[in-house]
């Protein structure tokens, strides 16, 4: 059953190019099914989340975060009445645009694009992608995706400004997204807050006793472990407590954001979207802990000098393959055409698909 503010499928917009219904699947469900089979997606396979393999391929990449956050952002949809499918859609969708080496090799690319007057934001080149790079249908370029879960991929995570992107104009900028929509950064957060503390551990970037220092919340479950399992040993403890502090936030996440629709009395998709801000978060208290473990994170894993290596090697190869690009664009259109793996683009750019 859905919520009276909820996304409907059969009251979507539509896709840009229209297409006979589908026997079985709605449009959504198409759009999930469109974005699985989509080279980008196969793609995030060997793109880095924290760490890349040369530490172990056990560590989160690209491609498994993004199945964490579709789970975790079902699970809430389904307890907030919002439609599941299309928040599925946006969970494995919202991430195609990531560059290689993660959020560093976006910093970088950012950089160099700047020095010719453009920039370079992962949202914007994701509906990129699913409009225009992926060529797999013979009616159309792209994957002709509705026009919700394209207005997801732009508007999930950050407002823009409708003045300085114009060329967004209708995907409703001066408007607040669905709730399915808003919903996927939040389950973004809940997914690497607790599997970076994880992988962290693993990697020995974090040690136990500093995360319970640094972080009381995760203590307290982890307190709990220690009473429930006392002779549990101590890794397994500690996945309990990061099993406890994800129940924690994702609960909350629930709680806070019924809390929200209720106090505002929102009743419809255009309450919704009318909104003056997101309705989706988490309470003060719950969101002063997210950001004490993001600032943890910050600190000891993400600006970690272990990792400065693997930081200066994608900003070398970004910086190399791109500059080459921008001063030989038709030796790398003809190399790529012919197949030519031994040119210096090709190699550079097997260096970033293998990371």
């Amino acid at each position: 059953m859905l919520a009276d503010y909820a996304v409907r499928v059969e009251q979507s917009r539509g896709r840009r190019y229209p297409e006979v219904q589908h026997r079985y699947r709605n449009d959504f469900q198409r759009d999930r099914d469109r974005v699985i089979h989509a080279r980008a997606f196969r793609r995030l396979e060997a793109k880095t989340q924290v760490f890349t393999r040369r530490y172990s391929d056990h560590f989160r990449n690209r491609l498994t975060h993004t199945l964490e956050v579709a789970q975790i952002a079902r699970t809430v949809a389904a307890q907030l009445g919002l439609n599941v499918d299309l928040v599925e859609a946006l969970g494995l969708v919202h991430d195609v645009g990531h560059p290689p080496f993660g959020h560093g090799g976006e910093k970088v690319l950012d950089a160099v694009m700047r020095q010719h007057g453009f920039s370079f934001d992962h949202n914007l080149h994701a509906l990129r992608i699913v409009e225009d790079f992926e060529v797999r249908y013979a009616a159309f370029r792209g994957l002709n995706l509705t026009f919700e879960v394209r207005e997801g991929i732009v508007k999930h995570s950050r407002n823009y400004d409708p003045r300085a992107f114009p060329e967004l104009a209708e995907y409703l900028l001066d408007l607040r997204p669905p709730l399915e929509a808003q919903l996927i950064d939040m389950a973004d957060e809940v997914a690497y807050n607790t599997a970076d503390l994880d992988d962290g551990l693993e990697a020995q970037l974090l040690f136990l006793e500093q995360i319970r220092a640094g972080l009381p919340v995760f203590d307290k479950f982890y307190r709990d472990a220690e009473k429930t399992y006392p002779d549990a040993p101590e890794k397994l403890k500690f996945n309990e407590a990061v099993r406890g502090l994800f129940n924690h936030l994702a609960g909350d996440l629930i709680g806070h954001t019924q809390q929200q629709v209720q106090k505002e009395n929102i009743r419809s998709l255009d309450e919704v979207r009318a909104f003056p801000r997101r309705l989706v978060g988490f309470s003060s208290e719950v969101e002063v802990e997210r950001q004490q473990i993001k600032e943890f994170l910050r600190a000891n894993v993400y600006q970690n000098t272990e990792l400065d290596h693997g930081k200066d090697d994608a900003q070398k190869i970004i910086r190399e393959l791109f500059e080459f690009w921008m001063k030989n664009p038709s030796d790398c259109r003809a190399a790529i055409k012919r197949k030519q793996r031994r040119t210096r683009c090709l190699a550079s750019f097997a260096i970033i698909l293998r990371e």
